[in-house]
């Protein structure tokens, strides 16, 4: 759809440049917060997905706390005005120095992947005379039928404790003066469109649940079931909002929470791929013997995830009404794997022309590099250009 694109603006913008429809982004918040308050749980950003600091300044407005996994995630999210209480800190290989920047925050809660780390994080906390709130995160085995480079809750995986361990590690809790278990926490991966999955995943935290209060009695605050609810990168223009009502609805019938329990949610790219594009400009128009090359000055330096996890994004020219041609879609990077599309139809293209590359909001610009020596893309927002 052209008509949403300010194409003569544009023009005049040095290419590539990532473009955020901030009304979109406002009316997907508004939709998650509705539909997730239906039930009372409490949702938090995962910033992984794209931390540009006017998104996270929106995001944080609009009322979400935060996932982190790094703590220089954990600081932009204090710099946006996230509130430290409402902020969890995840990750497999947490250093010292984050732990105790995310403890002089007073964070709300890390979800802890191993028993060595626990035993870090007590050491630490105990340095600085405090109690740190942890929530285990568990993997629960199930499968997210998803790409296996973004798949997180088996027992393979190399993220969470498995559960035959939880006792383990309850024992462990018991001699640990400085922690505090407040949770469980679970996430099975990212990109996850066959909702059963998280049907399955409620139904194996019920089982947890009942193991955790059979074997030690303990009944836990706060369950975190993770993020990864994914977006339709077919249709962006008809589906621009994720179908949250059916998410929640799901999570809702088939999870078992105990009384006064808080269930905790971590979308990211739910909440941000769709505002995102990536407009690049066609250089050259390449002929080969049996290939048509649109050779443009994006690559995956501005937009990794074709070349890594083989994705699709949906590809427009936005300032061409010619009959749609044939082309493989290619970035000027050194390497053969900078390709954003094979032989895909695109109205006929010539040097100059914009290309909108969408749903490039979640793991676009936080994923750039400087590869080659290649400026990062600007960002650039609707209500402001």
């Amino acid at each position: 759809m052209k008509g949403q694109f300010p194409i003569n603006k544009f023009k005049a913008l040095e290419t590539p440049f990532y473009y955020y429809d901030m009304d979109l982004l406002s009316k997907t918040l508004d939709t998650v917060r509705t539909e997730s308050g239906k039930y009372g749980y409490k949702l938090h950003y995962a910033l992984k997905a794209n931390t540009n600091p006017r998104i996270l300044n929106v995001i944080c407005k609009a009322g979400l706390g935060a996932d982190c996994v790094s703590g220089n995630e954990i600081k932009a999210c204090i710099e946006a005005g996230f509130p430290a209480d409402e902020i969890v800190f995840a990750g497999v290989g947490k250093t010292d120095k984050e732990i105790n920047y995310a403890l002089e925050q007073n964070i709300f809660c890390f979800n802890i992947e191993s028993i060595p780390e626990l035993e870090v994080i007590n050491e630490l906390a105990g340095k600085q005379l405090k109690k740190a709130n942890v929530a285990i995160r568990l993997n629960p085995n199930v499968d997210g039928h998803t790409h296996v480079k973004i798949t997180t809750g088996l027992d393979e995986n190399k993220f969470g404790i498995n559960s035959e361990m939880l006792p383990q590690v309850i024992e462990r809790l018991k001699t640990l003066s400085n922690i505090e278990l407040i949770g469980l926490h679970f996430h099975i991966g990212s990109q996850i469109t066959e909702l059963t999955s998280f049907q399955h995943l409620c139904v194996r935290v019920n089982e947890l649940q009942d193991e955790l209060e059979k074997q030690s009695g303990i009944v836990v605050k706060n369950i975190n079931i993770g993020g990864g609810f994914g977006v339709n990168y077919e249709h962006p223009n008809h589906m621009a909002i994720p179908d949250f009502e059916t998410y929640f609805r799901i999570v809702n019938k088939n999870l078992k929470l105990r009384p006064g329990q808080i269930l905790r949610c971590e979308p990211g790219r739910s909440i941000v791929a769709q505002c995102g594009n990536l407009i690049t400009r066609v250089t050259y128009i390449k002929e080969g013997t049996v290939k048509k090359f649109a050779i443009v000055d994006a690559g995956f330096t501005d937009l990794i995830r074709p070349a890594m996890y083989d994705s699709y994004h949906r590809i427009e020219n936005i300032t061409s009404d010619e009959k749609p041609e044939i082309y493989d879609i290619v970035g000027p990077v050194c390497e053969s794997s900078d390709i954003f599309a094979k032989d895909r139809e695109l109205n006929k293209s010539q040097r100059g022309d914009l290309l909108a590359i969408r749903s490039a909001g979640a793991y676009g610009e936080i994923m750039a590099s400087q590869y080659n020596l290649r400026e990062l893309p600007k960002a650039y927002f609707s209500d402001n250009l």
